[in-house]
């Protein structure tokens, strides 16, 4: 099984169809599978988390500017704990709630990127790490 949010950001990096590589492993034929093809660009994911998380994540929050975050440069927002209530409003529904990750040129760009994703999302409900990638930039 792929890990979270480990998966977001190999998905992102993914330039084949990663299907027939899954049918052919389930199969056991993992041998006769096409080559995976990777984009060579660093990605960079930051969890957007649920207040309380991880002991008691606060439920029912709002989520705005998701869709604005996804018009960011090379971002992709992956809902992980979402659901969109009968008021047609997307809101918290679990810990890990948002995925937001970004492609760049170099590992800076990529996480700027993702920032600017994360900065476009308005949510008071929620929370996330600031310090992605610190070590791996120096």
């Amino acid at each position: 099984r792929f890990g979270d949010p480990e998966c977001q950001t190999l998905m992102r990096r993914l330039k084949s169809d990663l299907a027939p590589v899954l049918l052919l492993a389930a199969q056991g034929q993992l041998a006769g599978a096409p080559k995976i093809v990777w984009d060579d660009r660093p990605a960079v994911t930051v969890v957007y988390a649920a207040q309380g998380y991880p002991d008691e994540p606060l439920k029912g929050s709002v989520i705005r500017g998701v869709s604005q975050a996804n018009e960011a440069p090379d971002v992709v927002v992956f809902h992980a704990g979402t659901r969109i209530d009968s008021d047609g409003l997307l809101r918290a529904d679990g810990g890990r709630v948002l995925n937001v990750t970004a492609t760049g040129a170099t590992l800076r760009d990529a996480v700027d990127a993702a920032y600017e994703g994360v900065n476009r999302i308005d949510w008071p409900g929620g929370f996330c790490r600031r310090d992605i990638a610190w070590r791996a930039l120096g």
